[in-house]
């Protein structure tokens, strides 16, 4: 390991541990200053002795109070040693190794291509596997383990996500500016995809069709799909399925960043691609995010992380509903955010008891509470004061379980997706209802879009000037050539104008 990388983890690790180290010093201290009979604002000062913090408290202020020692220790920017301020290194440093080691991946897989591929895989998947590719003939016997159930819901989905996808067709844009000077755009698909799909804890055929489809409807010549091989080295029956009915024949046991890799740069398997889709961890993230800055490299749809949803609700809102809808998230991962927030205490108390009773009865309760153990509820004074916050955090689902959901879409800036009424569950979208499940997180919503058919295609636009044309245009262009001293454009339309001036004599 470069000494860069174990010195990142070694204070992402160090920080961690001194933030613990100060909140178990914090408890200690709100202990001593709840029972302690002669408590008194001194009792505040010995902790901040104890940190050596005293002199920098009493810089910054002359009011000496518990709830201001409190804050400049728990969460004042300025303070280096406040919990915030280390947490915040902590995570600096934790995406710098993740900067890091991604790149060692890249040039592993550049200089090592295939064999990089089975050191990773069975490093980080603990599989070890003699072939990255999946044959036909292994991709039409999963059909045989797919129960029918199962098939009939798939089709089902497809068809919906099918229906959804083809209605973003649009016709070629073409316009006559004025006389003579006509533009015209059009679409092609791009030929080369990379389908991204997450093994984790559980397979995921979903993912395949929301991108197999648009892919498919795009017209996209050349569909190859990724995803990182189960126990027994083969491939998810319900993902080869998937894949079969979307038209995909090119399938490799292969995830993570080095999957990334492998299809931005091309090995001796995986054919090289022209832009790669789909979500991961933050690993996958951070690849997809390389590849995207490199040369060499390929296009990206968006930065698509661990998942998140941010749940908006009023008194209104089933309780119940909202504690589903908070785990259906949490399930994904201990990574997933969750967040509520209402301007109903009395609901958010019932969300959180309605959240431990669900937990209890789910397969991934492992999973989900650890997610859950971070989730954020958030009391707000009124509905318009919550969904500012909603906007301020951009998230990949929003879930608007609010009495009149409709009436205030208008206010609603930013989400990856938005799920309105009590009726309308984020699972819907993640399955079957027909929009795509592939959203843009970590705040992104900002200034990427919800996957959809253009991003599997490339627009160009074509002009072309008559003579008429050139006589109507051509001084403008010419002015405007000028103003910026660009002679050689002056001149491309300067001929020409002369030439037409020559023709008419």
């Amino acid at each position: 390991m470069l000494g860069r990388n174990a010195a990142g983890i070694f204070w992402m690790f160090r920080y961690l541990e001194r933030s613990e180290n100060i909140a178990r010093i914090m408890q200690a201290g709100h202990r001593m200053f709840l029972t302690s009979i002669n408590s008194s604002y001194e009792d505040w000062a010995s902790i901040l002795d104890a940190m050596s913090l005293r002199e920098h408290f009493e810089e910054k202020t002359a009011e000496f109070n518990p709830s201001k020692v409190r804050n400049f220790i728990l969460r004042d920017a300025d303070n280096p040693s406040s919990i915030i301020s280390c947490v915040t290194n902590a995570r600096e440093n934790a995406r710098m190794v993740r900067t890091v080691l991604t790149k060692e991946v890249f040039e592993a897989v550049a200089n090592k291509g295939d064999q990089a591929l089975f050191e990773y895989t069975e490093k980080f998947d603990g599989v070890k596997t003699i072939s990255l590719s999946v044959t036909p003939d292994a991709v039409a016997a999963a059909k045989n383990r797919v129960s029918p159930a199962l098939k009939s819901a798939i089709q089902k989905a497809k068809d919906n996500i099918l229906r959804f996808h083809e209605a973003q067709k649009t016709q070629e844009v073409r316009v006559e500016i004025i006389k003579g000077v006509n533009c015209w755009q059009k679409k092609l698909p791009i030929e080369k995809v990379g389908l991204y799909i997450p093994g984790g804890s559980a397979p995921l055929p979903s993912t395949v069709l929301m991108l197999g489809v648009p892919a498919l409807v795009a017209g996209c010549e050349n569909k190859l799909l990724c995803t990182p091989p189960n126990k027994a080295q083969l491939i998810a029956p319900e993902i080869a399925y998937a894949a079969r009915k979307c038209g995909i024949d090119k399938i490799y046991l292969c995830g993570g960043a080095q999957a990334v890799a492998a299809m931005a740069l091309g090995t001796d398997t995986i054919p090289q691609v022209d832009k790669i889709f789909g979500p991961g961890n933050s690993f996958v993230t951070e690849a997809k995010q390389q590849v995207s800055q490199r040369a060499d490299g390929a296009a990206i749809d968006m930065p698509a992380g661990p998942s998140e949803v941010l749940v908006l609700a009023d008194e209104f809102a089933n309780p119940e509903f909202v504690a589903a809808d908070l785990l259906s998230q949490a399930e994904h991962g201990p990574d997933s955010q969750a967040i509520l927030v209402s301007n109903s205490a009395t609901l958010i108390e019932e969300a959180k008891a309605a959240v431990e009773r669900q937990l209890a009865t789910l397969s991934r309760a492992e999973i989900a509470r650890p997610a859950m153990e971070n989730a954020r509820y958030i009391l707000a004074d009124r509905i318009e004061q919550a969904i500012e916050a909603s906007n301020a955090y951009a998230a990949e689902h929003l879930i608007v379980q609010i009495e009149n959901a409709r009436d205030y879409l208008p206010k609603i800036k930013y989400a990856g997706s938005i799920f309105l009424g009590p009726w309308s569950p984020e699972s819907a979208g993640d399955y079957a209802s027909g929009t795509n499940h592939v959203l843009p997180t970590y705040g992104y919503a900002k200034n990427y879009s919800s996957l959809g058919l253009l991003d599997f295609m490339r627009r160009y636009t074509i002009q072309e000037l008559s003579e008429d044309g050139m006589r109507n245009l051509g001084p403008a262009i010419m002015a405007l050539a000028a103003a910026e001293g660009l002679d050689a454009h002056e001149q491309a339309v300067a001929l020409r104008m002369q030439a037409l001036k020559q023709g008419d004599a």
